[in-house]
């Protein structure tokens, strides 16, 4: 078919009507259809893809003037049988029928085969790209995914270590708290224990105490303390009193302090009569100033025994008992004292 040339010398848009196109070949030509559309659309739709294929769709809009030229129609597969060679276009619209609502296969398995020259090459290069994108874009979420998922491993694990940190932390301080309530509960106890220990000393004391007063007896009773251990002056020889004096009237009995053995009894000088008893330790209490003595040397006699008398024999100025305690050594000690430690209140 030759080119298409300009009208009037300009170029105007290409509406192939049956008065501007000329049969082709002899045999085929446009015929009208009902409404005044032509029957030629489906050539003309192979005629634009050709002319895509060749160098794409062409506008007077906006492109420059390209020759459009179109095929033979026999050179298509399957064209040729969508022209109808009836005069009237009877057997053509029927066919258009056919072709428009699929119940025909006239034109569609060819046009199919026909559109696998030019368009399944750019579908599958399409198709690819997509894949490649798809699976680009699948990497890349798997990769966000991994990155989550180690975000998230590091977050459980920086709050499994916070956590395990303040659970040492508050373990720590429950066991300094446990630590100073027991070593407060220790000094209680250790106070308490003192406590407990002082009290059971001073009872065990007290305990003795009421043994050895038990044990032990004043020398007299009814007495006044006149003179004491160490006291000075001049009516003692040595200058200073040796002894303890017990102002009683004459006659109250000198009692045994504790048991023990009668060493000696008699006239003794300026001691008047006095009675030497000697203890199992040895310690010896002497009696002076006697008006009598009911013991004699030798006899064994027991606590609160009376051994005597109070007189006032010997150096004295009037009836009272001289008490000397000397230890196993000889030497003189302090009665009052010696006493009080016996458990005696004199």
């Amino acid at each position: 078919m030759p080119d298409a040339a300009p009208l009037n010398g300009q170029w105007e848009e290409w509406n192939p009507t049956e008065e501007t196109v000329r049969p082709v070949r002899g045999r085929h030509r446009v015929v009208k259809q009902r409404g005044g559309l032509a029957r030629s659309s489906t050539v003309l739709g192979v005629g634009v893809i050709a002319a895509v294929g060749a160098g794409g769709m062409a506008t007077a809009q906006n492109k420059p003037p390209v020759s459009i030229s179109l095929p033979d129609a026999d050179s298509l597969p399957g064209i040729g049988a969508l022209i109808s060679d009836d005069a009237d276009g009877s057997q053509s619209g029927s066919g258009s029928d056919s072709g428009s609502d699929g119940s025909g296969d006239a034109g569609v398995a060819p046009l199919t085969a026909a559109a696998l020259t030019g368009s399944d090459t750019a579908a599958g290069q399409q198709s690819g790209s997509a894949d490649a994108g798809e699976a680009l874009r699948a990497r890349i979420l798997q990769q966000a995914e991994q990155q989550r998922a180690s975000a998230d491993a590091e977050a459980k694990a920086a709050a499994e270590k916070a956590a395990a940190e303040q659970a040492a932390a508050q373990a720590k301080a429950q066991q300094s708290a446990a630590e100073k309530a027991a070593e407060k509960a220790a000094e209680q106890a250790a106070e308490e224990k003192a406590k407990a220990e002082a009290a059971a000393a001073a009872k065990a004391e007290a305990a003795r105490l009421a043994k050895l007063a038990g044990s032990w007896s004043l020398p007299t009773s009814s007495y006044t303390i006149t003179s004491t251990y160490g006291q000075a002056g001049s009516m003692w020889s040595s200058g200073y009193h040796t002894g303890l004096d017990l102002a009683a009237p004459t006659g109250t009995p000198a009692k045994a302090v504790h048991g023990g053995t009668i060493k000696s009894a008699g006239w003794s000088g300026a001691y008047g009569y006095r009675i030497v008893l000697e203890l199992e330790d040895g310690t010896e209490v002497w009696y002076c100033h006697l008006s009598s003595m009911t013991v004699g040397a030798g006899q064994k006699v027991a606590t609160g025994e009376t051994i005597g008398r109070v007189g006032a024999t010997g150096n004295v100025t009037g009836p009272h008992l001289h008490l000397e305690v000397h230890t196993a050594g000889g030497g003189g000690i302090d009665p009052m004292a010696w006493l009080r430690g016996k458990g005696l209140t004199v």
